[in-house]
């Protein structure tokens, strides 16, 4: 939000906008300290949700765990490091040929290659593919860098040269013509391919913001401004259409230069024309209707006398040969002439963000009609699979294990070189998923061939591109005891999880492969890249660490060992024995499914992660053993659809956290206890009362240490020993533990690390794992506890003195905290999990039954603090708004920022719904339970693809929608024209592709039927009881819109409808028909590389900018979107949220004109890279509207706003409590050019809103009358 406090402030009479500060304190009085910036990163998240990605955003606290090989350096030599990496750009001169000199900045880091780049991207250039760079006669290696280059210098002259052509460089030609060619052309952003992704943010600042935020336009600003809304915008409408979520771009009309530019049919050539320099023929009408031939020969392109029947490969007369496709085609065609010139200059008036590739494919779930025109190079990617030259590479095909490998394994002793690294690994990351994407949707449409044809489908795999598919199915019965195939379904996000959780630990000399998890039609793809020689023998001979029957036979090995053993600490895993078949003891640092194979590279990899965490109890019932209350009052455990439901590691974190704040209270009770007895026996004829009671705590804490372990009362029960009771106490309640704030550097050491053996004494492991001395790295206890200086002060001498010459009462202390805990040593804080406890078919030696005992307490503890503590802090963070979700994705997003698995959905919506104060989060049980209602459709609609043979998908999407949406209540499918499905039937193959079933159940779905699936969904997944017939009796009870829902259901199942207006609500016929649907894309989950030195920049910034010292914030924030950028490239969602935080920045120090191009980038950025109505791009709105209204740009702020409130509209509704801030800011403007009948609607609106959701005495609601009375 433009921060929850400030509002775009009023206009005052004499037009000086309110001093931001003063509104901010009006606005928040009661917390002005924090004003600057509650939320650092200025929009509803907590600070720490910033630079969090949607689909795979993990806790940061892994970061801060896993720092390895000293990447936390102190920050002073970091900084001296970046000073390096910023050398001094200079100058130089470039001659291309029929164009005037001009002068280009350069860096010396840079690439020649990147010189070439921006001349295919220059307006005078861009037609220019094959050519070489020379200085002074030389020509310059590609790949060089330009500090590298002698004599290259301030104002050298580097000419362009021609270069003859090969048939690839001829290609890459024709396919940069094409692409200037269709650069305004949308239909790639549509079609969701090459990274191409939609913004419309131009059409509303129609250019009004100039480079510097100037305006282009003077003139009396109020006379010229039409204010007046669209109707569907006012306060109140209860239409939402759907068609203004893309609206018309002018610029998008297209300029046709050419009808069709396609290859010839006469291709290849034949020997003798080869022999003549002939490399390949292409066919081009023009706009004046011109048919010709033209052939590309390595001298350039001219005409020749072919024509469609007769191959005549001479030259014509004239044959106008030239160098660039552009100049033959510009000398015959005076349309494409002046029309490719003025596409041109179009092209590179657009903002760069409007037109740079996102790292991630982006797929938009509406789009046009659109005319499908003639297109050689898709033609051609669809049918080579690109294979031969998209990756420039020789080789033909990646090697993709070996790339993604060989970039782990970069130096990263500096802060160039670990830059270096992390943007070779971010960039093959991106490369893995666009290739793997691909290639799941080749297998599911049918065009890979198996690896095992011979078997059925479903137990097919397949192997394309360098890279193994597999299906989500239970194949040989491998997870019949875990669930069959809901557990095959689940594993792989299990996996990926797992691999995330390895990756960003990082530990040399461990890897993990390549991993993407693909949904598309139903199915379940998961892609990863091939370890080497893995393929040539048996899974059994491979595999030397883990086991390949869930725990019947196990392996172990000491170099595993060692490598998990670093990473056991930061990732909280427990080392421990398990039984083999032989009954032989078994040492393991991981789960037993994990699996250590040596590839033919030596290297040692770990795969099947789906355990790395461990088992959530509340969903895991397992006789004879009873749960924590907490978690049996809201009648957990609850049977679940396979055995593989994982705690999350956010959830972890903030366990240990949690148990970590206990655990320093627990000491800092004991020590005053101990001096109130030593001060007792001093004055022994004073015992008062208060001093009985402090007598008795000590006598009952022993008391409960002498209970032996194993029995349910020991003292890792939880909350329900008096000893944790104490410390208990001494907070205001548990869910009040702070669990995001910064911490002080004598916390940092206040914990001796242990290792598995006990000993005081950090491992070496653990000191290159950046040396954590206290799982609370970075966080800060409660500081006013009395007696915790002192438990600090034991802990650090502990540490410092390997724990001799302490007295062994204190020693006592740190012993008793420990095992009330339950860490795992005696001597200091350390808590980890065992992942194989209640894993069906592990077994234990006898002698850990003690150990085995204790970790299942904790496991039952974690447990109960999910449902205790952490969902009751989500929905209080949802009630002081300091959470606001708008959508599913941000709502999941902050459960999962807490550690709750979108399971417990159901759960929270009890909890909110049996608080006295549900009014006030009204919005938050409506987003869950539409959540909850598309969460169950998706389910149904995964198994109901299935059966959907290809020939009839978009008419089986628009039935199941219809049932879903539509309030008709018989919708009648449309099946395919008989005569394309009769004579398929008679000829049954065995072996068809995955979707390839004969089927048409699906049909015989209806609204009822799907409804009463979506209710008993509800209930066996979610356990909870939504009680809707139909989608009108939901609407109707729970206020919900079926715009929303339909964008809900759209986004999670890939499918793209038509851009129109639907009626949803008639009774005579269905909204949807097969026209409407338009594709079905993928939904991809992968692992987000992270910019780790960018990263801690970016959160020193944010501390700074806490602390008051906005100048050094401003400085580190922009030293972070520097590193971001060398990392990510332009476009990335942490460079967006780099940006935000710049621009607001700017603006608290009074710089709007940077504020408003700051947040103009940031505007551009999200559209592109999360979409066009995430709820993040609404926030970016927001901003930008503020930031023109600092700049005087009136109209352009009202479009702004105009456009965020449909936007809020159509994603979450108008009751919101982010829609009061809307609505007041809108009031403000339009008060400002007086309008002042509009801007009392918006204001009283905004007011209803507060007054709802804040309470009628809060001083939102107060600023709001301040505002209404103004007027």
């Amino acid at each position: 939000m433009v921060s929850k406090t400030d509002d775009i402030p009023a206009s005052v009479p004499n037009g000086n906008p309110v001093d931001l500060a003063r509104e901010g304190e009006i606005a928040n009085s009661k917390d002005t300290s924090k004003t600057a910036l509650k939320d650092p990163c200025a929009c509803g998240h907590r600070g720490d949700t910033v630079v969090m990605n949607g689909v795979a955003g993990h806790d940061q606290a892994e970061e801060a765990d896993s720092k390895q090989d000293g990447s936390a350096d102190a920050e002073d030599a970091n900084e001296q490091e970046v000073i390096v990496i910023q050398d001094t750009g200079f100058t130089v001169k470039i001659q291309a040929p029929g164009a005037e000199p001009f002068d280009l900045q350069v860096s010396p880091q840079e690439m020649v290659q990147e010189i070439h780049q921006v001349l295919m991207d220059r307006e005078d250039t861009c037609h220019r593919t094959c050519f070489s760079l020379q200085l002074d006669g030389n020509v310059l290696d590609n790949f060089a860098e330009l500090k590298s280059i002698e004599g290259l210098q301030e104002g050298s002259l580097l000419k362009v040269v021609e270069e003859p052509y090969t048939v690839r460089e001829a290609r890459i030609h024709v396919r940069h013509i094409r692409d200037l060619l269709k650069s305004l052309d949308p239909s790639d952003a549509y079609n969701g391919v090459d990274c191409n992704s939609l913004s419309f943010l131009s059409v509303f600042t129609d250019g009004d913001l100039g480079d510097t935020g100037k305006r282009k336009k003077k003139g009396n600003e109020l006379e010229q401004i039409d204010c007046t809304p669209p109707e569907h915008i006012l306060p109140g409408s209860k239409e939402h259409p759907l068609v203004p979520l893309q609206p018309q771009n002018k610029d998008w009309k297209p300029m046709q230069c050419l009808k069709v530019l396609t290859m010839s049919g006469w291709n290849p050539p034949p020997g003798n024309r080869k022999m003549h320099g002939d490399l390949m023929y292409l066919y081009i009408v023009t706009v004046e209707d011109r048919h010709v031939s033209i052939t590309a020969s390595t001298r350039g392109f001219y005409l020749n006398q072919s024509t469609t029947y007769t191959f005549n490969p001479k030259p014509a007369n004239p044959s106008f040969l030239s160098h660039s496709l552009v100049e033959l085609l510009s000398q015959i065609s005076a349309a494409f002439k002046k029309n490719f010139t003025a596409q041109q200059k179009k092209r590179v008036q657009r903002h760069p963000f409007e037109r740079i590739a996102t790292p991630f494919q982006v797929y938009s779930w509406t789009a046009p009609q659109s005319d499908h025109a003639m297109d050689c190079v898709r033609a051609e990617d669809a049918y080579t699979s690109r294979l031969g030259y998209e990756e420039h590479i020789p080789g033909q095909t990646r090697d993709w294990n070996e790339e993604l490998q060989t970039t782990r394994e970069l130096s990263r002793k500096n802060l160039p070189e670990r830059l270096l690294r992390e943007r070779a690994i971010f960039k093959v990351h991106s490369d893995f998923a666009a290739a793997a994407t691909r290639g799941a949707m080749a297998v599911i449409d049918g065009n890979v061939m198996a690896i095992n044809p011979g078997e059925e489908t479903r137990m097919q795999m397949f192997i394309w591109n360098n890279i193994f598919f597999s299906l989500g199915f239970d194949v040989r019965d491998h997870y019949r005891e875990l669930g069959g195939d809901a557990a095959a379904h689940a594993a792989p996000t299990n996996d990926l999880n797992g691999v995330r959780a390895y990756s960003a630990v990082d530990v040399e000399g461990l890897y993990t492969l390549g991993t993407v998890v693909v949904d598309y039609r139903g199915y379940r793809v998961t892609a990863q890249s091939i370890i080497p020689g893995i393929l040539e023998r048996e899974q059994e001979q491979s595999v030397i660490y883990g086991s390949i029957d869930f725990g019947k036979t196990v392996a172990s090995h000491p170099k595993y060992l060692e490598l998990l053993e670093k990473t056991s600490r930061p990732l909280k895993v427990q080392h421990h024995a398990v039984l083999n078949e032989k009954d032989t003891a078994v040492e393991l640092c991981s789960s037993v499914e994990c699996k250590g194979i040596i590839g033919n590279d030596g290297r040692h990899y770990i795969l099947d992660l789906l355990r790395t965490f461990p088992p959530d109890l509340n969903f895991l019932p397992v006789e004879g053993e009873e749960l924590a209350p907490e978690s049996q009052k809201l009648g957990f455990p609850r049977q679940h659809r396979h055995r593989l439901a994982c705690l999350r590691q956010e959830l972890i974190e903030a366990f240990v956290e949690h148990r970590y704040l206990l655990f320093m209270k627990m000491a800092a009770l004991q020590l005053m206890q101990q001096k109130a007895n030593k001060d007792k026996t001093a004055a022994l004829h004073d015992t008062s009362t208060a001093d009985a009671e402090s007598e008795s705590k000590p006598q009952a804490l022993e008391a409960s240490e002498k209970v032996p372990d194993g029995t349910p009362t020991s003292p890792t029960s939880s909350e329900s020993t008096l000893t944790l009771d104490d410390a208990e106490a001494m907070t205001v309640s548990e869910s009040s533990a702070p669990e995001n704030q910064e911490a002080p550097a004598d916390l940092k050491s206040a914990v001796p690390t242990a290792n598995t053996s006990g000993t005081h004494e950090p491992s070496a492991a653990e000191r290159q794992n950046g040396g954590c001395d206290s799982p609370l790295e970075g966080k800060e206890a409660d500081e006013n506890i009395p007696g915790l200086a002192q438990a600090k002060e034991l802990a650090e001498s502990l540490a410092a003195e390997d724990g001799s010459g302490i007295d062994p009462k204190s020693r006592e202390v740190v012993l008793n905290a420990c095992k009330a805990v339950g860490s795992i040593s005696n001597t200091s804080f350390d808590i980890r999990f065992n992942p194989d406890i209640f894993s069906p078919g592990v077994r234990f030696p006898d002698d850990s039954t003690d150990d085995i005992q204790k970790q299942k307490q904790l496991l039952k503890d974690a447990a109960a603090f999910l449902v205790s503590c952490q969902i009751p802090s989500f929905v209080k963070d949802c009630l002081d708004h300091s959470s606001l979700p708008m959508d599913g994705a941000t709502m999941t997003e902050a459960l999962h920022q807490r550690g709750i698995n979108v399971r417990y959905l159901g759960t929270v919506l009890e909890f909110v719904e049996n608080m006295p104060a549900k009014a006030q989060i009204e919005h938050i049980y409506r987003i869950g339970i539409s959540e909850l209602i598309t969460r169950c459709a998706k389910h149904i609609f995964k198994t109901y693809l299935q059966g959907v043979e290809l020939t009839a998908l978009s008419a089986a999407v628009s039935h199941f929608l219809n049932c879903l949406l539509s309030s008709f209540p018989d919708a009648v499918a449309h099946l395919p024209a008989d005569e394309l499905v009769s004579r398929r039937k008679s000829r049954k193959r065995r072996n068809r592709v995955p979707g390839g079933g004969d089927n048409t159940t699906w049909a015989s779905l209806t609204p009822s039927e799907l409804w009463k699936n979506i209710n008993s969904e509800a209930q066996s997944y979610y356990h909870f009881s939504l009680q809707c017939e139909s989608v009108d009796q939901a609407v109707e009870k729970y206020g919900l819109q079926k715009i929303t829902l339909l964008r809900e259901i759209s986004l999670k199942t890939g499918v793209q409808i038509l851009i129109k207006e639907y009626n949803f609500d008639s009774r005579h016929k269905p909204a949807f028909t097969e026209e409407d649907i338009l594709n079905i894309f993928p939904v991809v989950k992968h692992v987000n590389p992270k910019a780790s030195d960018a990263f801690h920049f970016f959160q020193s910034g944010q501390a700074k900018v806490q602390q008051g010292f906005l100048k050094e914030g401003c400085e580190l924030i922009n030293e972070a979107l520097n590193l971001f950028n060398n990392v990510y490239g332009a476009m990335h969602v942490e460079i967006c949220a780099c940006l935000r935080l710049l621009a607001r920045l700017n603006y608290i120090m009074g710089d709007h004109p940077e504020a408003l191009s700051n947040q103009q980038k940031a505007v551009l950025m999200s559209e592109r890279v999360l979409g066009i109505e995430h709820p993040n791009t609404i926030q970016e709105y927001m901003h930008l509207a503020l930031y023109c209204f600092a700049n005087g740009h009136l109209s352009t702020a009202l479009k702004l706003l105009y456009r965020a409130r449909y936007l809020m509209l159509v994603v979450c509704g108008e009751d919101h409590p982010e829609m009061a801030l809307l609505d007041s800011n809108i009031g403000l403007v339009l008060h400002g050019v007086m309008e002042y009948d509009l801007s009392l609607r918006f204001l009283e609106n905004a007011l209803a809103i507060n007054s709802k959701y804040h309470g009628p005495r809060s001083l939102k609601v107060a600023l709001r009358y301040i505002h209404l009375t103004t007027h």
